[in-house]
């Protein structure tokens, strides 16, 4: 595609990275900060995005619409585009389950646009730190060329809407599930006292595990928006008849971390293993 002017509602962390990106490989990427808050205007201005104001004026002079949003709030969103007569490209980037794509991908295409399934992994991508974005749907050929030369890497997973979503919950399982998993860990040793024999004992037989554990974190600054993403891989995980029961008990560990949303102190293990045992 040649430089398009894109819709890019959110400008949070990972949205405003994306954004930056296409502005660099020659986009017009327009935002809504009407309501935002002081950080997200300073990550647009950072990135180069253009306040249009409100998400109706962004969406009417879009030709594409890029939704990187919480996952609670992508069928939402979907829903406000299509309210405003979008008969463009979306392209749903969120971390949402395969069935919650199909949900947005109806929506979309009920008010005459196109639809495209996305999954970004990987950190927030930057000038020499590029990151990925899987696709799927019809027209994912054709989003991957809104970003070749740029420091986003857009990969067609050749299938179906649902497909890249369904990898962005494989994937996140994993790297979001298994932190935790191995945090609630901790914080079960250190309710009995077993913490600094259970340190010794994975020091000599998975010292990867101690790396992991001792590493700083912005993880429980970003828990907030996993609780949602917990509960969608949950509901990947129902649909295709597997126990979901793991990635609920996640989201809930993640809500008990909500005390540091955007808070880029890196709480130490210790106050995260605290924070774990105190029901919400």
């Amino acid at each position: 595609m040649s430089n398009l002017t894109i819709a890019l509602l959110h400008p949070g962390d990972m949205g405003s990275a994306v954004g930056g990106s296409a502005v660099r490989r020659g986009h017009t990427v327009l935002c809504a900060l009407n309501d935002r808050s002081e950080a997200s205007r300073r990550r647009a201005a950072a990135a180069g995005m253009q306040d249009a104001r409100s998400e109706g004026a962004a969406v009417k002079q879009a030709a594409v619409v890029l939704s990187v949003c919480p996952p609670h709030g992508a069928l939402d969103l979907a829903k406000r585009v299509a309210g405003f007569g979008f008969r463009g490209l979306f392209v749903d980037a969120n971390a949402i389950a395969p069935e919650t794509a199909r949900s947005a991908a109806a929506i979309i295409e009920a008010a005459g646009g196109s639809f495209v399934d996305g999954g970004i992994v990987g950190a927030p991508p930057a000038p020499g730190k590029p990151g990925t974005i899987y696709l799927s749907g019809a027209k994912a050929p054709e989003v991957a060329t809104l970003f070749e030369g740029s420091d986003v890497k857009a990969i067609d997973m050749k299938g179906p809407v649902g497909k890249a979503s369904a990898f962005k919950a494989c994937y996140a399982s994993w790297t979001k599930g298994t932190w935790a998993l191995l945090a609630s860990i901790y914080a079960v040793a250190q309710a009995e006292g077993v913490d600094d024999a259970l340190l010794a004992q994975w020091s000599q037989t998975h010292p990867d595990l101690v790396t992991q554990l001792d590493a700083p974190s912005l993880n429980p600054a970003k828990a907030w928006r996993w609780i949602s993403e917990m509960e969608e891989i949950a509901l990947a995980y129902r649909t295709t008849g597997m126990p979901d029961g793991f990635f609920l008990a996640a989201a809930d560990l993640y809500r008990r971390l909500e005390q540091y949303k955007d808070d880029p102190s890196k709480p130490s293990i210790n106050k995260v293993s605290a924070a774990l045992r105190k029901p919400v």
